[in-house]
């Protein structure tokens, strides 16, 4: 499979990833590389979703749903024909607009 890039991320997700990791400098490097090469793209300011993003979290407040999930929903919302690459399995659970599966990439949807 071949991704077209820029990858559309949002702050929450590069927060979520920096903590994760924390401790590999290296690797942190590599992420701040992607934007800087625009490999990954900032398409998402949560200031503008505010509504949208604290409804999900509301909707989906018994998985629990994390703020960096919240907005990857929304971008799925937005952006109708990308697909989100992750490992988290609780978005075969969560849907766009309602009740839209989101397309997924990931070990899991296989």
């Amino acid at each position: 499979m071949v991704l077209e890039t820029p990858l559309l991320v949002c702050e929450a997700v590069l927060a979520e990833s920096w903590h994760i990791l924390r401790g590999r400098p290296a690797a942190g490097d590599v992420l701040l590389s992607f934007l800087e090469e625009e490999t990954l793209s900032v398409a998402f300011h949560i200031e503008d979703h505010l509504a949208e993003v604290r409804r999900l979290l509301r909707k989906y407040g018994d998985v629990p749903m994390s703020l960096a999930d919240a907005c990857i929903v929304r971008m799925a919302e937005i952006h109708h024909r990308a697909a989100v690459f992750t490992l988290d399995s609780d978005f075969a659970i969560y849907r766009r607009d309602g009740r839209k599966p989101i397309a997924l990439i990931s070990p899991s949807a296989s």
